[in-house]
């Protein structure tokens, strides 16, 4: 029996609720994140992120440790590395630029890598207008940026598209969020000596680690089960062009979290980074329907 059209409709409608909630929420994690730099710093921040989150998905997922290859578990191990790599760069970024602009820069990661699997001449053009974007950024003039933050950000949208490739192969070795969790526990233990060294003593402070907890919380497992439940409801494509729209959120939850403005030259920057992303991922959407869909599931894990 086919739903109402009504009935189709409402999920559409509880799908984009869902991921716009997801985005709020994952942008709030982030502010509260740069609110606890002055006592954890960043490493350590993404050191205590990691842990909660990691305790959070083995709870969740429960992996089941035996039964699986050796490559397998090379995909985790590297899976892993990507993670702390990705969320360490993006935190030491955050720490110098605005989180609006951070955003920004890091989206040019996956948005690269929706440019290459166009494979369509239109591709140039979204690449382009993400050039313009990005140079728009600058307000007038890189100086006013971090150059430093401008490389970790930089950093940061490289380790996203690595992640992104990473998590289609774990997803094709392990069944549900069993590699994610895995994936976790060891960019967890990668970040524990820098991440100790960086936040000293105020790790012994039960108020700075509830805290921390929230931004795991606030970060990864609210957004991620949420777009769990919008992707049920949604096409991949329309799901990915509403996380397009990451940038947007960042820069209000700078703004009104944090007091970061921004100039009407940044926000067009950020308009047009946005229009990019949203015009790959329709061309990509377009090129993927004339190939046999990939085996596996890739694995999302909000970085922001």
């Amino acid at each position: 029996m086919t739903a109402p059209s009504g009935a189709g409709s409402r999920g559409s409608s509880v799908a984009v609720l869902f991921v716009v909630v997801g985005l709020a929420c994952q942008e709030v994690g982030a502010s509260l994140a740069v609110m606890l730099f002055p006592q954890l710093g960043p490493l350590g921040m993404v050191m205590l992120r990691l842990v909660f989150s990691s305790v959070i998905l083995l709870a969740i997922a429960r992996p089941r440790l035996r039964g699986h290859s050796r490559e397998g578990w090379r995909a985790v191990v590297l899976f892993g590395v990507v993670l702390v790599l990705m969320n360490g760069l993006f935190y030491l970024a955050l720490e110098r630029l605005p989180l609006g602009v951070t955003v920004t820069i890091e989206v040019l990661g996956p948005l690269t890598l929706s440019i290459i699997a166009s494979r369509r001449a239109s591709a140039l053009v979204w690449a382009a207008l993400a050039l313009l974007g990005v140079v728009a950024l600058g307000g007038g003039g890189w100086d006013r940026l971090d150059l430093l933050g401008v490389l970790y950000a930089l950093g940061a949208a490289a380790a996203w598209a690595f992640y992104i490739l990473c998590s289609a192969r774990v997803g094709r070795e392990f069944p549900r969020l069993d590699g994610l969790a895995l994936a976790m526990v060891v960019g967890a233990v990668l970040s524990l000596p820098l991440g100790i060294a960086d936040a000293g003593t105020a790790l012994l402070r039960v108020d700075l680690l509830a805290l921390a907890a929230a931004v795991a919380v606030l970060s990864s497992t609210i957004p991620y089960a949420l777009e769990l439940m919008a992707l049920r409801r949604l096409p991949a494509a329309a799901f990915a062009i509403l996380m397009s729209l990451g940038p947007a959120t960042a820069s209000i939850a700078g703004f009104f979290l944090l007091g970061q403005h921004l100039s009407l030259l940044e926000i067009a920057g950020i308009a047009l980074v946005i229009a990019a992303s949203i015009g790959a991922v329709r061309a990509g959407a377009r090129g993927a329907r004339r190939d046999a869909p990939p085996e596996g599931e890739a694995l999302t894990e909000p970085i922001g």
